[in-house]
């Protein structure tokens, strides 16, 4: 099937593939996805979460598979069915599901935003959000907090900023614009370790608009914000078209702007380079992010 969907950046839009698993209905975001091939034959590995069904190495590539009807709690199926090869956050891993719907495009305006409830068992979230097809209910799954919660390492390294000596930047205010409840609180931690506690967070891309919006008819923006940081998959509105808007207004352009999300691959960095993004950065380099936002609120100022 072919993948390569292209869509103008800045839109608002997605590209979503819809896989099954039994009778339930999920998504992913296309542009994690790299192929996707017939189930092959896997060699089990020894001590690795309960999970991982296994390791194969298509084009003498070794990529780990994980189980998606393990991961929800299903039964395991029959040895059949579908990999979809993803990428995100640097790493290649195969999902094993039964078969592959299609694809379709939306806007991340029609994506509901999950309450609290449908969290995993470690409080993270498990879905980005849900979208109505057709009377069915598509989950988009939320990939990295599945790989994540079989392997912590792959987070967010959070130990990069612990030689950070003691530092005082609250002279300068973020703005955080992340749906996951769960990174958005590592990413102000690990912020506030950095000296930067004047924070202002936000849920998606749209709120994030909304305040910089409201501090701009004030009048005084610039001097409330030195800084934003946004995630690129968000329900209401994503990143890329947050980047647009703001680098679309004399004033708020401005400020410096960072992408931060595990989608930052060769194509995505072209479309944010073309919005006009100052800096991005792949979801686990925590260390490269407090950088970047020293070196760019040192060069507004």
């Amino acid at each position: 099937m072919d993948t390569n969907i292209l869509l103008e950046s800045g839109t608002n839009e997605l590209e979503i593939l819809e896989f099954a698993l039994g009778n339930n209905h999920y998504g992913i975001n296309v542009a994690k996805i790299r192929e996707i091939l017939q189930y092959q034959q896997v060699t089990p590995v020894p001590n690795t979460h309960p999970s991982v069904e296994g390791i194969f190495m298509p084009r003498d590539t070794m990529i780990t598979v994980i189980n998606l009807r393990r991961c929800l709690g299903m039964d395991d199926g029959t040895e059949e069915g579908l990999f979809i090869i993803t990428n995100f956050n640097k790493l290649d891993i195969a999902f094993h599901v039964d078969q592959v719907i299609g694809i379709h495009r939306v806007s991340w305006e029609e994506i509901i935003k999950p309450d609290s409830t449908i969290n995993g068992s470690n409080g993270t979230s498990v879905s980005t959000g849900v979208i109505k097809m057709n009377e069915r209910l598509v989950v988009i799954l939320d990939f990295e907090s599945i790989v994540s919660s079989i392997s912590p390492e792959t987070g967010l390294r959070v130990t990069d900023i612990d030689n950070l000596q003691e530092r005082d930047r609250s002279d300068s205010t973020i703005l955080v614009a992340e749906d996951s409840p769960l990174l958005s609180k590592l990413i102000t931690d690990c912020l506030r370790k950095a000296g930067y506690q004047n924070l202002i967070v936000t849920g998606n891309g749209q709120e994030a608009w909304d305040k910089i919006c409201e501090l701009k008819n004030a009048g005084n923006l610039l001097d409330k914000v030195q800084l934003i940081i946004t995630d690129i998959e968000m329900p209401q509105m994503d990143g890329h078209r947050l980047t647009k808007l703001c680098k679309s207004d004399d004033t708020i352009k401005k400020i410096p702007l960072i992408i931060f999300s595990s989608l930052v691959n060769e194509e995505m960095r072209r479309k944010g380079e073309q919005l006009g993004a100052d800096a991005q950065l792949t979801k686990p380099e925590i260390g490269m992010l407090v950088d970047a936002v020293d070196k760019l609120i040192a060069g507004a100022k």
